[in-house]
């Protein structure tokens, strides 16, 4: 049986998202309305990464169309792909910015797919966007419009990866081994299920317990210790799986998930703090989501004075370690030797792009705010002696066209379970306060 071939007309979004999209729909077209190549032309200045997406994108189709004119069907580089337009029309029969009473882009983009479904009435016309409003205007022009599924997962609620287990009623005598010696063969406690690599376990026996990890390399569960690392103690036992995971020298990747004060930050800092002589330089970056999606050229002074409210926070964790200490202990003076001299640097993830990222303990602060692409990116340039941290809460994610299954942070969580280099913990537990945990809880 034939499949019936279909168009896709992709919004502006999606490109934004991935500028690799046009490659996602297998043998089907793609059309791209003129007004997404407007709209990619104001973002092609720029440091970040929607700035990178924008000119990548024109870049491909300047490459593909370069024999041909873009008013007619190009075929998409690669063996089983469908073939590429720009539509310059905008009208159809309905004109959306009368129904809506407004001119804007995504009026024109939804005319022009309404234009393709008039063009083209024997094939499937559907509108690609990762703009929920523009959803569900096109849904109610009777024009089918979906998200941009690649990079998607599955529904988080029942099957992100946690990185832990708790197992009741371990006999004793496992326990005490696991104390004595340090580790105990896995299939004593799960037969011939083999357990995901490095992943956490609470092992109980009434009031008896003992927390370990599954090794790869040497096939045992090991035992895992609460360790202080530069004056900061794990509070439970996720803080416990969490702190091993970043101090192991054989995990290279490490993802921590949870609500805000469940600690993911700090830990992850006071480890690297705790191996600054492991690595060369520490960096802590995090994404730049402005508020009310407004430019930071808004916000008043120069570019530091701009960039300090959303750094802000990755510094209060530095005080807090700080503050474990007196001013005239080594430990106190050592991280002031630090940022003073660049070994400890906190800032944008966009001033990294270019950098070598060849050993460095790099820390992603909420990651949940990148895309797939942008996770893979940041990993791909990881050099000799690098170990990355990403942390983040899938369900507080600040940008747009993101949401709990096609953020970053949930990407990498499902797609490298069960890696030897890779280890993820989901921390629950929040240890800010009690009032920071009746908000969470409650609110």
């Amino acid at each position: 049986m034939v499949k019936e071939k279909k168009i896709f007309v992709l919004d502006t979004s999606v490109i934004i998202y991935d500028h690799t999209a046009v490659k996602s729909f297998k043998e089907h077209d793609v059309v791209i309305p003129i007004t997404v190549l407007e709209e990619l032309d104001n973002f092609k200045k720029g440091n970040d990464t929607k700035n990178f997406a924008a000119r990548e994108f024109t870049r491909y189709i300047d490459k593909i169309s370069a024999d041909h004119t873009l008013t007619d069907w190009i075929h998409i580089n690669g063996k089983g792909h469908g073939n590429l337009m720009i539509e310059m029309h905008q009208s159809s029969k309905i004109d959306a910015e009368k129904v809506f009473g407004e001119r804007k882009g995504d009026h024109r983009i939804l005319n022009t797919a309404m234009y393709v479904a008039e063009k083209y009435p024997k094939q499937k016309v559907i509108l690609v966007t990762k703009d929920i409003n523009l959803r569900i205007k096109a849904k109610s022009l009777d024009l089918t419009a979906e998200d941009y599924k690649t990079g998607k997962i599955q529904d988080v609620t029942e099957q992100l990866y946690t990185g832990r287990s708790e197992i009741q009623k371990v006999s004793t005598e496992i326990i005490n081994e696991i104390y004595e010696k340090g580790f105990c063969e896995p299939s004593v406690l799960l037969k011939k299920n083999r357990p995901k690599s490095n992943h956490f376990y609470v092992l109980k026996n009434g009031t008896k317990s003992v927390l370990a990890s599954y090794s790869p390399s040497k096939n045992t569960l090991d035992r895992v210790k609460k360790v202080t690392a530069f004056g900061v103690n794990p509070r439970n036992a996720e803080q416990a799986f969490a702190l091993d995971a970043i101090m192991n020298p054989n995990i290279k990747l490490v993802s921590i998930q949870g609500v805000a004060g469940t600690g993911k930050t700090l830990l992850s800092l006071a480890g690297a703090l705790e191996q600054r002589r492991t690595f060369h330089q520490i960096y802590l970056a995090r994404p730049i989501v402005p508020l009310s999606n407004k430019d930071i050229g808004y916000l008043p002074g120069d570019i530091k004075s701009k960039l300090n409210p959303y750094m802000e926070p990755l510094w209060d964790n530095l005080k807090y370690i700080k503050n474990q200490f007196n001013e005239k202990d080594k430990e106190y003076k050592q991280i002031n030797e630090m940022v003073e001299h660049e070994k400890l640097v906190v800032c944008p993830l966009a001033y990294i792009r270019g950098r070598s990222l060849s050993d460095v303990f790099f820390i992603v602060d909420e990651a949940q705010n990148l895309t797939p692409h942008e996770v893979k990116t940041i990993i791909s340039r990881a050099g000799e002696n690098t170990k990355m941290i990403f942390t983040g809460d899938i369900y507080q994610i600040d940008t747009p066209y993101l949401d709990s299954q096609s953020n970053g942070l949930s990407y990498l969580i499902d797609k490298l379970k069960d890696q030897s280099l890779y280890a993820h913990i989901t921390l629950e537990k929040g240890e800010r306060s009690e009032l920071a945990n009746l908000a969470n809880e409650f609110l």
